[in-house]
Parts: structure tokens; C-alpha cells; sequence
């Protein structure tokens, strides 16, 4: 049996637990101000070329976006996302149960458009109502989207243009940020991204770490986020083992390292299926692909291959979604061109 269900299978890198264990023993102040954390911040801090970036370690990532969001908002504002969006489908309400409406716009490829957000707007406050409804008070995407698609640069600018026109915070959710900035269709560096946003994660549980994101305000955190943080459950009072883990993986490369790894072996993935005349339900340049397969076909990948059905279509087929990691070995890829040719 492999497994391609998510990337977040396994534990952690080696060299992550390798760290983790000669650290041990290091005694260290508590809630994110050991040294390690501070190394990790100083080389977030020169990865995205910005030296005086504010940089917090947080668990996980539904914590992290409901900990942004609601350090940007206030009681009557709500967020713009994508329909398809995390925080619209996939966190059980996270966003609402903090008390921020998610607003949502039409997904184009999983993405929202610069015009249609600009639209939205403007329809908005030409509403002489406005002040009676859920307000504006953000914009939120996420990079890779979640149907693995890519905002290239210049759909960036666009919509940090219609943000500062409105005067709206951009924060991108970055949970597979590494495989985003791995993948060849991605046009865009770190600090080009850095400078288009006003805040974004970089993935840790997903992209090779036991756990972790780390938060980045390119010009300033929101008042008082550290307190934001505690009131969410996301601090961590070891938070040396969140900083080990980032100062690990921002050492020698290691993190692009490991995404590019986990985009070459999908591209792999992505040519068994597309060699076999297997349609896909989306072009997906990076390390989630998502072929649609037959309920026979199905069938006969039970008990070898685990996967994800993404949603059932009208004429019975299934969308699925193979999703690799830094781990994704070529092995794994043999295996499931084995199992594949028996479809």
C-alpha cells in the first residue's frame, strides 16, 4: 500500500528530528524567545529580504488563519476569499466561530480575479445600505490554491492594487508556500511575494516539518499579535520546537530543496496518468494532481494506492487527488506505475 493522500503523511524530515534530538538537551526561555526561534527569524527575515519583518511561529495552519484574520478585523468585518478557499470550505467554520464572516467570490481555477474583487467592491459600498451589512475587511488567498494552481506576478499586483485602493490587508495562506515557489510555472520569488502582501505564511506541516508555520509581516504586526496568538491556543510554550524545525529548514536550502523534490516526483505522477489517456480535472502545476477516474478504475486501486476523491461528477467519474511530498520517493512513483497499468 502507498499512500499519495496528502503530504503531510509522514513525520519529518531526518534532518529536522536529527536537530530536534541534538537540541534536546539546550535549556531555553519558553513561548518563542529561545535562541533558536531568533536564528530561524533572522533567516526568514534574509530569505524574504526584508530585515526588519515581524515573524511569529505557530502551530498549525487553521490557527494561523483564524489568528491573522481576526488580528486584522474588526467586530463587523468580514474577509474575502475564494468560494473554493480554505477557510470557505475546509477549516469547519474556523473564521465564523471567531466571529468574521467569510465573503466569498467566484473561484476561476481556484483563484479570485482582480476585476471581479474590484467589482465586488464597488457594488458594495454603491449600496446605500452598507453600513448594515458584514463589511469588507480583508482580502485572503492561498498559495498553491487549493486546487494546486498558481497566482502568477502580475495577477498578484492586480489585486494588491484593488487591496490598496480599498485599503484592505492582503494575507496569503501559505501552507504549501514551498511547493508554489518549486514549481516551474511559478514566476514569482520570496521577496516578490513578500512585498505584495501585508501578511503570509510559510508552511511547515506540510512542506517537511512534525508541525509549524511561520507567520511573516513584511512592514508591521497587527497591535499586540503575540497576545492575539495566546488567545487562540496557538502559542507554544516550547516554541524552540518550532523555531528548531525553521531555523532547520531555512539552513543550506533545505526547504525549496524538499519541495522540489515533491514537484518533480507529481510531474511524474502527472505523465502515468496522462500517458494512459486519464483526463485531468485541472492543470496542475505543482504537487497536487487530479486525475478523474472511473469507478472501475477505482476499484482497481483499492488496496494498493490511497488518494483522495475530491468530488463525484455528473456522469459518475470521481475527481481524485494524488498529492506527493518531500518524501514521495521514486519508488513510490514505480509502485503506482505498476498498480496504474493494470487500468
Amino acid at each position: 500500500m502507498i499512500s499519495f493522500i496528502c503530504d503531510y503523511s509522514e513525520g519529518a524530515h531526518p534532518i529536522i528530528l536529527q536537530r530536534l534530538a541534538q537540541t534536546n538537551d539546550a535549556q531555553e526561555p519558553g513561548y518563542g524567545f529561545d535562541s533558536f526561534s531568533a536564528n530561524a527569524r533572522d533567516k526568514i527575515r534574509s530569505a524574504v529580504g526584508i530585515p526588519g519583518a515581524d515573524v511569529f511561529f505557530l502551530m498549525g495552519g487553521t490557527q494561523t488563519n483564524a489568528t491573522v484574520i481576526d488580528s486584522f478585523l474588526k467586530g463587523f468585518e468580514g474577509v474575502l476569499a475564494a468560494q473554493t478557499g480554505h477557510i470557505a470550505v475546509h477549516e469547519s467554520g474556523a473564521i465564523e466561530f471567531g466571529g468574521h464572516k467569510v465573503l466569498t467570490l467566484p473561484p476561476h481555477e481556484g483563484k479570485i480575479d482582480a476585476d471581479e474583487l474590484d467589482g465586488y467592491l464597488k457594488k458594495f459600498y454603491a449600496d446605500g445600505a452598507w453600513e448594515h451589512m458584514v463589511i469588507p475587511g480583508m482580502v485572503y488567498l492561498s498559495f498553491p490554491t487549493e486546487y494546486g494552481t498558481l497566482y502568477s506576478k502580475g495577477e498578484l499586483k492586480r489585486i494588491r492594487e484593488v487591496c490598496l485602493r480599498y485599503k484592505l490587508p492582503l494575507f496569503v495562506d501559505g501552507a504549501r508556500l514551498g511547493y508554489g515557489l518549486a514549481s516551474d510555472a511559478c514566476d514569482l520569488t520570496l521577496p516578490e511575494l513578500a512585498q505584495l502582501c501585508d501578511a503570509f505564511y510559510i508552511g511547515g506541516t506540510k512542506v517537511g516539518a512534525l508541525c509549524g508555520e511561520a507567520v511573516v509581516f513584511p512592514h508591521k504586526a497587527p497591535a499586540h499579535f503575540f497576545t492575539t496568538v495566546k488567545q487562540h491556543g496557538a502559542l507554544l510554550a516550547k516554541g524552540r520546537l518550532l523555531g528548531v524545525q525553521f531555523d532547520t529548514l531555512f539552513t543550506d536550502g533545505l526547504y525549496l530543496r524538499m519541495a522540489r523534490s515533491a514537484i518533480e516526483r507529481a510531474m511524474e505522477v502527472k505523465k502515468i496518468f496522462a500517458n494512459m489517456g486519464i483526463p485531468f480535472y485541472i492543470d496542475s502545476p505543482t504537487n497536487q494532481q487530479f486525475p478523474i477516474l472511473t469507478r472501475e478504475q477505482m476499484e482497481k486501486l483499492d488496496g494498493k494506492v490511497l488518494y483522495e476523491v475530491w468530488e463525484t461528477l455528473p456522469d459518475g467519474r470521481s475527481v481524485t487527488r494524488f498529492a506527493t511530498s518531500w518524501a514521495t520517493t521514486p519508488e513510490h512513483i514505480g509502485l503506482l506505475r505498476e498498480y496504474c497499468a493494470a487500468l
